[in-house]
């Protein structure tokens, strides 16, 4: 029996190979019936049917698999799972908190609920919620804000130290999940409009005491020049009035600043894309001082890796509020400048009847009150600057330890951060 091979090969379409098995076939069975060779015909031919739809498969599952990609993206590495963790997260928006909470939309650094466990919350009256770290971070934090705002609290230095902190108010957890504690804290941002907010770490060491030396090393390798510098911007937000959008510095930007561009790189939280906000820094350079006199004067807390949270308003007056504004400090300056003549009247006349009591000339303290006199003027032209809207307050306490020195590392960066303030102000 005699097969047309040509005819076959072109109705099937499956090419040389199968017209060599073909081949094969009928000169191995030419002796046996037409049975035999159409059964075996059969059987090569569903099994080569089968290895071609396999392949099809594999080759529709390879291009979908391509059309999934965008270009540019790489299938392997070390950083292609964190990406594609990352990509899944933000085509499934912000993961919801417990009881209507909400991740904080305007963080600027530090872990993020959502991407990472631990992370911060918006409550729906308005305070923030801060899961609490694993041990002993979160207990150490825990421990410092009970402290501080215990209500039998009697020691000036903590009561002082308040002033500068977000209020704390207790710990808070959800019925479904009682086990997770979050730290309730005020929401420093709130009552700004369009909020410029920048978290900076201070000090010389973002390690404390009793970190390993892995630990060490790893955070000294993220910034080497924490020691030299004494600060480091994590993260930044700042109000573009022009675009009436917000340009973000994460901490890989800070990371970047050295030493001869650590004004310039600082210097962008206060241009609004318009100007430079001299106000807020004038302000900010007065906040910090006073967290630097209360740290010259304590000697029992040491802080690590801290950070100083700025925030200010980045939405400008309009013109009928600044108006108001400088009604109310006017209002304001007329009532301190009463009271300081009334005040230095009465230190005058104690000192001029001194002076006669003693038959002398008045003496430089004498001529120092009336000179002062003859300033208030002056003080009270000053004011006629609006102060700008602006908090400072320290977060993050998982490395405070009780002390007997002064906290040097965090007054030397306290110290170097007013130096390059006041520069960015000078020029």
């Amino acid at each position: 029996m005699q097969l047309d091979h040509d005819e076959d090969d072109g109705r099937l379409g499956f090419g040389s190979c199968w017209k060599t098995e073909k081949r094969y076939v009928c000169r191995n069975v030419a002796d046996c019936g037409a049975f035999f060779v159409v059964v075996v015909v059969v059987a090569l031919t569903k099994r080569h049917l089968r290895r071609i739809m396999d392949s099809s498969v594999t080759l529709g599952r390879l291009e979908l698999g391509r059309a999934a990609v965008s270009p540019g993206t790489r299938l392997n590495g070390p950083g292609a799972r964190e990406r594609s963790a990352q990509q899944q997260q933000q085509h499934a928006g912000p993961r919801a908190g417990p009881l209507g909470c909400v991740p904080l939309s305007h963080q600027v650094a530090g872990h993020k609920y959502g991407v990472d466990k631990v992370g911060i919350l918006q409550h729906p009256d308005g305070t923030v919620l801060k899961q609490l770290q694993p041990p002993p971070r979160g207990p150490r934090e825990l421990q410092f804000y009970s402290m501080v705002y215990a209500k039998d609290c009697c020691d000036p230095c903590l009561l002082e130290l308040q002033q500068h902190l977000p209020k704390y108010y207790s710990t808070w957890s959800s019925p479904d999940s009682p086990t997770e504690l979050y730290l309730k804290l005020e929401d420093v941002t709130r009552r700004f409009q369009k909020p410029c907010i920048m978290d900076v770490k201070i000090g010389q060491r973002s390690y404390d005491p009793f970190a390993s030396q892995e630990k060490r090393e790893q955070q000294i390798r993220k910034y080497p020049l924490m020691e030299e510098i004494g600060f480091l911007v994590l993260g930044m937000r700042v109000y573009n009035v022009g675009l009436d959008s917000f340009d973000t510095y994460d901490q890989h930007y800070g990371r970047g600043l050295v030493k001869d561009t650590i004004k310039d790189g600082l210097c962008k939280f206060f241009y609004n894309g318009d100007l430079l906000r001299r106000d807020v820094i004038t302000a900010s350079i007065a906040k910090v001082q006073s967290i630097l006199r209360w740290f010259e004067k304590q000697s029992q807390l040491n802080f690590y890796a801290s950070s100083l949270l700025f925030v200010y308003e980045g939405l400008p007056l309009t013109p009928v509020e600044k108006s108001s504004t400088r009604s109310l400090q006017k209002n304001e300056g007329v009532l301190e400048y009463n009271n300081n003549i009334e005040q230095s009247l009465s230190t005058m006349y104690s000192l001029h009847k001194k002076s006669c009591m003693q038959n002398h000339h008045p003496s430089k303290q004498d001529n120092s009150a009336w000179h002062g006199l003859t300033e208030l003027d002056a003080g009270e032209q000053e004011t006629e600057e609006m102060p700008a809207e602006v908090e400072v307050r320290m977060i993050d306490f998982a490395h405070v330890f009780p002390s007997e020195v002064p906290d040097h590392g965090y007054i030397y960066g306290l110290r170097n951060l007013l130096k390059v303030l006041q520069q960015i102000l000078d020029d």
